[in-house]
């Protein structure tokens, strides 16, 4: 089967490549020639997950999936929330988003947040959603240089190491896009048999 992975981030397609069955043929925006970035202008993540992977399904008429993830603080009221990438500015740049983090709760006790992904799939004229949660904590300076993002700062609950000190495979087992990945994959086999 093969598949449009909506995304430009070779480090969240190398992730969900890792994630998929070798019976998927993974592509990313790149491989089908799609050089523009997509807008994200939805009020949550599945509204920006299905603005992506309707555009590919419109524009280059292949079966995609896309995802939107967000980093959600408690004590910042759900931010950065859809605005995750771009929390400090258009650049995207992961490590003046952690620092702005970090700057925002210098002084607060109350750590807890969490990572959501959701994920909206267009298959042969149809459209489902699927989606993962992981709790943890933001600390209080960066660990690791692993993974991607807010990784460094982002200590999943149960666990004594961030993603970004966490190995790749305990990361995928137990992340919020693992896990949404997971239910997709379920999902695809069901679908191919």
């Amino acid at each position: 089967m093969k598949l449009v992975f909506a995304t430009h981030n070779p480090h969240k397609l190398r992730e969900v490549q890792q994630l998929l069955p070798s019976s998927i043929e993974l592509l990313s925006l790149t491989d089908i020639g799609c050089t523009e970035e997509i807008p994200e202008t939805g009020n949550t993540l599945e509204e920006n997950a299905k603005l992506k992977a309707d555009f590919v399904t419109t524009n280059y008429g292949f079966n995609c999936f896309s995802d939107d993830t967000g980093l959600l603080i408690d004590v910042l009221d759900g931010r950065p929330g859809v605005f995750s990438a771009r929390y400090a500015g258009h650049e995207k740049n992961d490590n003046d988003n952690m620092s702005k983090v970090l700057s925002e709760m210098r002084d607060e006790r109350n750590r807890l947040a969490h990572f959501k992904t959701a994920i909206h799939l267009n298959l042969q004229g149809e459209s489902h959603v699927f989606s993962g949660i992981v709790e943890g904590t933001i600390t209080e300076k960066r660990y690791g240089d692993g993974g991607f993002g807010y990784d460094p700062i982002f200590k999943p609950l149960g666990y004594e190491k961030t993603f970004g000190e966490l190995p790749s495979e305990t990361k995928n087992a137990i992340s919020h896009r693992g896990k949404a990945i997971q239910k997709l994959v379920n999902f695809l086999k069901n679908v191919a048999t």
